[in-house]
């Protein structure tokens, strides 16, 4: 199963070369470290690296069998692995060894356990001599634990022969590997799917490969354009996310979307070659091959890959076919269709479903005969899916018959597993798991009893941080609940009580939310993060968003944040800690803390508010005169009305930051202003507010800057820079809000970045009486309250805090109250 190549590359890996003789030393190595009897098992649990391999193939050397696991498995999982297959001999990565001691403890198994690490670079013994031996074709080689239908995972085993018939049909039969091949390692290798496609079959063929240190961009883009890879095996979900990177660029130049429409008009691999070099060169330029598997391909995702000059070989099958049923031909790919039959294998539909029989076909499920007989039958496998073959042997998959949820990454789910962990506890009366827009999402009747003595309102949030957060934290990340709703109604059910899973998601009512983003939020770390994700996801971001649970990242988004962060901020949280964090404000506060780069390199307030914005300040008409006048006519009549202090207004720009007691406060600080002082002072005002043509017509003639601070706070603060740019004033109340009960409330840090930032002072200005004339609820002030506003002396920023800009400010007015 392993062909000795002499000193050719075999494996690379960032700058490491090694070739095939250093290889074959390293398998000697590791296989040196421990012994095991033929047909005893051994595990492998750990990150993509070149350990890895050399320790799966050392178990073979043994003629032992190998358990590849997921190296995201929790402690739980890997326990109910080990506890099943009882292995001799775990090897495990440095990054791994603590869930893979709590596993064994759980286990209650005492196996030899090796860490990779320590041996991985270790200088080899001589190959001289040492030769892999040939397997017998009908032992057991690996056996790969997937998701079974009773709720735990079931081990499929495989033999030599099924490995093998799955290697010669691709690269005796149809030629996608040969000797000069480079395949890009990606995936997690515990997979069947790249583990025989990114290892055992170029291995075996004296092919190469390269191990992507990781999955972020830089690191692939890397991998494939120094090691110029023919062949990237990947999952529908990595090729979806190139196809966007290359075609939100396209569709940013006319010159390339017209170039596009003719490509995809003309159907030519080598014009669309020809002129879309630049992305076939940052691929390396070398690509012959893209193979996706693992789930079903967007038809597309694989026309636009068609049109750009790639063909995308997409293949069916399942970890109990070793795993290909079915593969595209180079040259005859058609959209929507994983192909045709491999070569020695057979496929048939009965009554619906499709089924396979042929030398690829498992030998069954370690320990589980009654499962084997109830998909095994007479030598056909039964899948489970819903399909049809047409005239010319082409495969089409139409459906799923089992409750197996098939993610586009490639993960297989069992809900069933998930609800039995759900329904146990309190919270839950009934609950259903269910896939939409490839997410697991939750539909959940909650057991009001649990709850009386929660606020109704707060039903949800409790759900949120007491059951959904922790059942997350406690399963893979790709089994983990990325939305939830909570109903009265029943779920759909059978007579006999069986839940109709495929019920639920009509079951979800799509409701139009406004969410908005507060005025508070100036801090540009997580203005910056929200943007990104904003773009990333179509959607509004919240500060007590969860990436998972409310804006479903998945572990790819969450690989592509990661290399966001990195180079926005310097720094790099691993994708499985993120979820970690209760809220998107939280991360930020994390990389706010930790990050190395934005001030120094990248982005600051005072670069966001010297970025130009379209902004005329409004010509002041006469009418902003008379409305002077009749407001001071009217605070003198109608209330006890005293102005202090208009002398502390500075001549240059500054920012008049008054309390905030009822809802005409502006006109209690603008009435008494000099002329020219409130011909240069100027208000903003909400666009939500001013939506009426001739509300919008007079505020444009009136000082008032029309803001849209729910969906732009970062161009509404740069309006509001560009006034005091223009040696203007601005008034902008500092609470945000009216107060609930004639205190201060907090001060948000807005007015404080603007005056740090622009070197402006801030009048502060303190407002009495305004609160007992119109609280809150009333629509007419009482008449004859005593109102007095006093502007106080001016702050200047000097080297000042934003915060403690703000704290001086809010002091200097509570002290007058």
């Amino acid at each position: 199963m392993l062909l000795n190549s002499g000193n050719k590359t075999a494996i690379q890996y960032g700058s490491e070369t090694i070739t095939y003789h250093q290889l074959f030393a390293h398998i000697r190595h590791f296989a040196s470290l421990y012994f095991i009897e033929h047909g005893q098992r051994a595990v492998v649990f750990s990150e993509n690296r070149p350990g890895y391999i050399y320790a799966f193939y050392s178990i073979w050397k043994h003629q032992g069998v190998a358990i590849p696991v997921d190296f995201m498995a929790t402690a739980a999982e890997v326990g109910y692995i080990l506890k099943d297959s009882q292995p001799e001999v775990i090897f495990c990565s440095e990054k791994t060894k603590k869930v893979m001691q709590e596993a064994i403890a759980i286990a209650g198994i005492s196996s030899k356990l090796f860490i990779i690490e320590e041996h991985e670079s270790k200088e080899a013994a001589n190959a001289d001599g040492f030769e892999m031996p040939e397997p017998t074709l009908e032992n057991t080689a690996v056996i790969i634990y997937t998701s079974g239908t009773t709720g735990s995972p079931k081990g499929v085993m495989l033999s030599y022969r099924n490995l093998m018939q799955n290697v010669k049909a691709v690269s005796d039969h149809i030629q996608i590997y040969n000797k000069d091949s480079r395949v890009l390692v990606l995936l997690p290798l515990h997979h069947i799917f790249p583990l025989m496609g990114t290892m055992i079959i170029p291995l075996k063929i004296g092919g190469m490969l390269a191990i992507s240190p990781s999955m972020a961009s830089e690191d692939l883009m890397a991998t494939l354009q120094n090691n110029k890879i023919t062949i990237i095996i990947g999952v529908p979900r990595l090729f979806a996310a190139i196809r966007k990177g290359v075609m939100d660029k396209v569709n940013k130049s006319f010159v390339a979307r017209t170039l596009f429409a003719v490509a995809k008009k003309m159907n030519s691999k080598a014009f669309s070659k020809k002129v879309f070099g630049t992305v076939h060169k940052k691929l390396g330029g070398a690509v012959e091959n893209l193979v996706s598997g693992g789930a079903a391909l967007d038809p597309a995702v694989g026309q636009d890959f068609q049109t750009l000059g790639f063909e995308v070989l997409e293949g069916y099958g399942m970890t109990e076919a070793a795993p290909m049923i079915s593969f595209t031909r180079p040259g005859h790919v058609r959209i929507g269709s994983p192909g045709e039959a491999m070569p020695g294998t057979d496929i048939r539909i009965v009554d619906g479903e499709i089924t396979a029989a042929g030398e690829n076909i498992m030998q069954g499920y370690y320990n589980r005969p009654e499962e084997t007989a109830e998909v095994l039958k007479d030598g056909w496998l039964f899948t489970g899916d819903l399909g049809y073959l047409d005239e010319q042997g082409y495969l089409f998959i139409t459906g799923r018959k089992k409750e197996i949820i098939i993610l586009s990454n490639g993960k297989n789910v069992n809900p069933t597993e998930l609800e039995e962990v759900l329904l146990a506890s309190p919270m839950v009366r009934d609950c259903g798991v269910f896939a939409l827009n490839d997410q697991l999402q939750l539909m959940i009747i909650p057991e009001m009893e649990a709850f009386s003595t929660t606020d109704p309102s707060a039903i949800e949030d409790e759900i949120r941080t007491k059951l959904i957060e922790p059942f997350n934290k406690s399963v893979s990340a790709y089994k983990r609940i990325m939305r939830f709703y909570v109903t009265e109604q029943e779920l759909p059910r059978t007579r006999l009580g069986k839940l109709q899973r495929f019920k639920l998601a009509s079951m979800v009512e799509i409701v139009a939310v406004e969410e908005t983003l507060q005025e508070e939020i100036t801090d540009p770390v997580f203005l910056m993060i929200a943007d990104y994700l904003v773009k990333e996801k179509g959607r509004k971001v919240m500060p007590y968003h969860h990436i998972e649970i409310d804006l479903g990242l998945d572990s790819l988004d969450k690989v592509s944040f990661q290399s966001y962060l990195q180079q926005t901020f310097g720094v790099s949280p691993d994708p499985a800690e993120m979820a970690e964090y209760k809220n998107i404000n939280a991360l930020s506060e994390w990389v706010r803390e930790n990050k190395t780069r934005m001030e120094e390199s990248l982005v600051n307030w005072k670069d966001i508010l010297q970025e130009k914005v379209s902004l005329k300040l409004p010509d002041t008409w006469i009418t902003g005169q008379i409305a002077l006048w009749f407001s001071r006519a009217f605070l003198s009549l109608y209330f006890r009305y005293k102005t202090t202090g208009l002398e502390k207004i500075p001549d240059g720009p500054c920012i008049i930051a008054p309390n905030h007691q009822s809802f005409i406060d502006g006109m209690f600080v603008a009435s008494y202003l000099r002329f020219g002082q409130a011909k240069r002072t100027y208000f903003y005002a909400k666009e939500k507010h001013i939506r009426r043509p001739w509300i919008k017509f007079l505020a444009n003639r009136n000082n008032i800057i029309i803001m849209d601070l729910n969906r732009n706070l970062k161009e509404s603060i740069q309006k509001m820079a560009e006034v005091l740019k223009s040696n203007k004033n601005i008034i902008i109340f500092p609470e945000g809000t009216r107060t609930f009960n004639g205190g201060l409330g907090e001060f948000k840090k807005t007015f404080a970045i603007l005056s740090s930032e622009l070197n402006v002072p801030i009048v502060p200005v303190s407002i009495k009486g305004a609160f007992e004339a119109l609280p809150r609820g009333s629509f007419f002030p009482k008449p004859w309250k005593k109102i007095t506003v006093e502007f106080l002396d001016p702050v200047y920023p000097g080297q000042m805090s934003y915060e403690a800009l703000a704290a001086q400010v809010k002091k200097q007015i509570q002290v007058t109250l």
